[in-house]
């Protein structure tokens, strides 16, 4: 179930077809879930509630034509890989990859060895792949490292266009939000022909926030929904892991012919929408936004031994850089409730359960939360 089956419209510009980040031309989402185990946690043996998640921009290797890439840390506790080169070049020439914590170096170099293979007489070939990750330790046994290579090339031969499978798969299999169980989200805004008329997508790895935090459509429906009513999979670790600690991934793409300073500004706005739905708030998470245009062709790959002096570029006039804004914000926020409605209830490690957000919790939360049937202990402190 998504929000727009529920009736929830977030936002006012209209979506794509499929309402996902694959909304956009060309790019392809795969995923690799890896759940096996339960019980108690053996390290190096489970359970295991984990996986990894790709995002690719072009139809065939991003390498032969890359797009201009930006990306925007709003909190630096987190990795995402190969953000100095796309600071630096302003170009993404592999896939993005989420996954969890531990497991970022394989999902990175496994990156390296897939591009590699696929062209192995391209001796001078060098890769700065972009891995990103958030933390499912809660559920998962994450120092077990469960991660390998072949789940990586599973989710990149697995990658397609289309409706994109959302809530416990992929890199967001173990991951938790606003105490709810969290994981893989998109969402799409498509802009009118008078603003533009491209496209932009977002997909987001959700795995932070605290209950009492969580808005939906403005809607203060934590308050409503507490961990009395639905409770916490923190519960007796939450001196050591305390909710919020979590963190999220969003990637934006658009068709719009973006240059790389103007995929920083896109990125940026992914804030807006996290901010919306409650989270942006914890020192504990890590926040890293990227964002990727595929609206200009013919950019050089690095390593090419003559290299055209010159190439035709396209950009965005700054004044229709606003609903390209609102677009990546309201994607954003509808991508993370996505991500929460999809989810499922899942049992992890030790037994730790995290209860998935139903849709009949959340009209009810709705209803009562827009009412302002508010208790006064529920109520903001002025």
């Amino acid at each position: 179930m998504r929000a727009r089956e529920l009736g929830i419209r977030i936002g006012s510009l209209s979506p794509g077809s499929h309402n996902a980040i694959t909304d956009v031309e060309g790019v392809r989402v795969g995923h690799s879930t890896i759940v096996r185990g339960e019980g108690p946690l053996v390290v190096g043996k489970g359970p295991v509630r984990t996986g990894v998640t790709v995002v690719c921009p072009r139809k065939g290797l991003t390498r032969d034509e890359p797009v201009f890439a930006g990306s925007h840390t709003f909190n630096g506790n987190g990795e995402m890989t190969g953000l100095e080169w796309i600071r630096e070049a302003g170009s993404l020439a592999t896939p993005v990859a989420i996954t969890n914590t531990h497991s970022v170096g394989v999902v990175r170099d496994t990156l390296v060895r897939a591009e590699i293979e696929a062209r192995p007489d391209d001796e001078d070939y060098w890769s700065l792949p972009v891995a990103a990750e958030t933390y499912d330790g809660i559920l998962n046994d994450i120092n077990g490292q469960h991660v390998a290579a072949e789940h990586v090339l599973e989710a990149l031969a697995s990658a397609s266009t289309g409706p994109v499978e959302e809530g416990s798969v992929g890199g967001g299999t173990g991951m938790i939000c606003h105490e709810f169980k969290g994981g893989i989200g998109t969402a799409s805004r498509r802009l009118p022909v008078e603003k533009g008329g491209w496209t932009g997508g977002a997909l987001v790895q959700a795995n932070y926030g605290r209950r009492p935090m969580l808005r939906v459509d403005g809607a203060p429906v934590g308050r409503v929904l507490g961990t009395e009513i639905v409770p916490s999979p923190y519960g007796g670790e939450e001196e050591t892991q305390p909710a919020g600690t979590g963190s999220i991934i969003v990637v934006l793409a658009t068709d719009a012919p973006l240059l790389p300073t103007q995929c920083d500004r896109l990125a940026m706005r992914a804030s807006i929408g996290l901010g919306r739905m409650g989270g942006g708030l914890d020192n504990g998470s890590g926040d890293i936004f990227f964002a990727f245009a595929t609206g200009n062709s013919g950019i050089p790959r690095t390593g090419l031994p003559e290299p055209p002096a010159t190439v035709p570029l396209q950009m965005v006039s700054n004044k229709y850089m606003t609903p390209l804004f609102q677009a990546a914000a309201e994607a954003t926020e509808e991508a993370i409730l996505n991500a929460l409605l999809a989810a499922g209830d899942m049992t992890g490690r030790d037994g730790i359960t995290a209860y998935g957000l139903t849709p009949e919790l959340l009209l009810s939360a709705l209803e009562e939360a827009r009412r302002g049937n508010l208790t006064s202990e529920q109520r903001p402190t002025p």
